[in-house]
């Protein structure tokens, strides 16, 4: 029956909005002009934002709420209206999200999944572990949901994070879904229970079959990635290159229209040598090395950072932090990827005897700021390094007093240095132990006393949604989430875990890349457009390409990469390193 207002030519609200409540009409029934305006559509969020894909004959409706960091739809799959989507969304070919779908968090679809229409997946949960504090001030941990395929999701059900379901299950309609869901059955109810099997349970999928198809399809990103990237490295150093700079030699600076830097010249030479293989064309390679050995001063060994006009500043002679402190890694590394060396010895570093060593590591904010502290470390640690390799030994017993204060004070029930805080919960000591242990036991070749403590450590703090969610990622924490992982990978412990969330992390990576631009220190999302954080610079950009390569690697994927890091996040000990 046709409504007395059509029959006038105006079509009705539900009528005009067909095949947004009915997308699977869409490409078999739609106008010309619709499929033009939705083939925009779908252009103009794949532009906005590149880690946004869609497969042939997908259809999104413009009453649906996208707000996802990631969102990859396989081909003839819709999402219909009012449908509500945040976090990280995968999905394989044939895939439906009805009306009033709410999909939200680290959420995995494998191929035919229909989802029913006001349906829940939430794959994040608050956390309510201090009875003082107000459930919504307290964390947000995440550990994903992934969904098998052939599963019929019906109407009104919640699945809760974490949850696994196998491939050719059913989820009745109504059900409360707070476990894993064995292959080939079905389940009902609050919670929901095993009603009876769908298929026999001899028949019943290899798991591992979704999970090599989807190692596949995440390489085949990582190598499409490498390839961009590459292809794209000149534009991007040429795009933070100021050529008037340093009497017209040429300046790098971190980001368009900021002054320069004594680390922005280092970041270049690491992200060309990743990239390209060699360093940055825009300034001759011996310039570049002149230059960096030139900064050191004499008689401290330290290097000052750059002045405005691009003089620069002279350093302090005993300030091992901070800025200044961090060129002690920045441009030892970068020499030594030009095949050069700092010419001169740290000094306050080489005069530090074994009690001075062990008086200054009990000074440091172990319970409140740890990061701080192991970064004093790290600075030490490589100091010593390349003080070695100037043929200045330093104090009797200096470098085992620091090894062995660190291998007594490691908490044995954690693995890391210092306390967490009510304040940020394990952030401090996660990040604290990159710092200390990349300087020290990393970097030098020798074993931590408690790796598989490091591992528990690192995955709680990887639940943690204030620094793991897409939209809440910065490189510095990311990347002291990678690398204990990585450091620790040779003891087993939860490995399925461990490349789990490498897997997770390296898909959202993949995402922050800007096309000829790199990427920002903390990751684009709309809700922090127009941080300056997320602005691409090269800070941003050599850490996140090392942190790529480090989940990479986790995930079984770094040789899709074709790089692996030489600089200040080089994953082998140093070749120098003399027992």
């Amino acid at each position: 029956m046709t409504h007395a207002k059509e029959s006038l030519g105006e079509p009705l609200p539900v009528s005009r909005h067909r095949f947004d409540y009915s997308p699977w009409l869409f490409w078999a029934e739609a106008e010309e002009a619709d499929r033009a305006r939705q083939s925009r559509l779908q252009r103009g969020l794949s532009a906005t934002r590149p880690e946004h894909t869609f497969g042939d004959d997908c259809f999104v409706s413009e009453l649906a709420s996208i707000d996802n960091e990631t969102l990859c739809l396989g081909p003839r799959s819709y999402v219909a209206a009012g449908a509500y989507l945040t976090g990280s969304l995968r999905t394989g070919r044939d895939c439906t999200i009805n009306p009033y779908t709410v999909v939200r968090g680290a959420i995995e679809l494998g191929d035919a999944v229909r989802i029913g229409a006001h349906t829940s997946l939430l794959a994040f949960n608050h956390t309510m572990s201090d009875p003082d504090t107000e459930v919504f001030r307290q964390p947000i941990t995440s550990r994903g949901i992934v969904i098998g395929n052939d599963v019929w999701i019906g109407s009104h059900v919640v699945v809760l994070d974490g949850v696994t379901v196998g491939d050719r299950s059913v989820l009745a309609a109504g059900s409360v879904v707070t476990k894993d869901v064995p292959p080939g059955t079905v389940v009902g109810g609050n919670p929901a229970k095993v009603l009876r099997r769908r298929i026999p349970e001899e028949a019943a999928p290899e798991p591992r079959t979704r999970a090599a198809a989807q190692a596949d399809q995440l390489a085949a990103c990582v190598a499409a990635f490498a390839d961009t990237a590459r292809a794209q490295a000149g534009d991007v150093l040429a795009r933070y290159l100021v050529p008037e700079g340093d009497g017209g030699r040429g300046l790098f600076t971190d980001r368009p229209g900021a002054d320069p830097t004594v680390r922005a010249q280092c970041d270049a030479i690491e992200i060309a040598d990743l990239l390209l293989g060699r360093a940055p064309d825009q300034i001759p390679a011996a310039e570049q090395v002149q230059r960096l050995r030139d900064w050191q001063d004499p008689a401290s060994g330290m290097v000052g950072d750059l002045l405005p006009d691009g003089g620069q500043q002279e350093p302090k002679p005993d300030l091992l932090e901070g800025v200044t402190g961090y060129h002690v890694l920045s441009v030892g590394y970068a020499l030594d990827i030009l095949g050069s060396r700092l010419p001169h010895p740290v000094r306050a570093v080489a005069e530090m005897s074994a009690a001075d060593t062990c008086t200054a590591l009990e000074s440091r904010p172990w319970s409140d700021h740890a990061w701080a502290a192991g970064d004093w470390v790290d600075i030490v640690a490589t100091a010593h390094l390349w003080n070695r390799r100037a043929g200045a030994d330093g104090q009797p017993g200096a470098t085992d007093a620091l090894f062995g204060w660190l291998l007594t004070h490691a908490d044995p029930r954690t693995g890391v240095w210092g306390t967490p805080r009510a304040l940020d919960g394990q952030l401090q000591v996660v990040n604290g132990f990159y710092r200390a242990s990349r300087g020290t036991f990393a970097q030098f070749g020798l074993p931590l006393p408690y790796p598989e403590r490091v591992v528990d450590t690192v995955l709680e703090h990887a639940r943690d949604l204030r620094y793991t969610s897409p939209s809440r990622q910065n490189a510095c924490n990311i990347l002291d989430i990678a690398h204990p992982l990585w450091l620790t990978r040779q003891s087993g412990h939860r490995a399925e875990e461990v490349t789990a969330l490498a897997r997770r992390l390296l898909g959202d990576a993949l995402g922050h890349w800007t096309p000829h631009q790199g990427f920002g220190f903390q990751a684009p999302h709309p809700t922090t457009a127009g941080l300056p954080a997320t602005v691409p610079g090269l800070q941003g950009t050599e850490m996140w390409l090392a942190i790529i390569w480090y989940l990479a690697d986790l995930a079984g994927l770094a040789d899709a990469l074709g790089h692996r890091p030489r600089g200040v996040h080089r994953p082998e000990p140093h070749p120098d390193v003399r027992p």
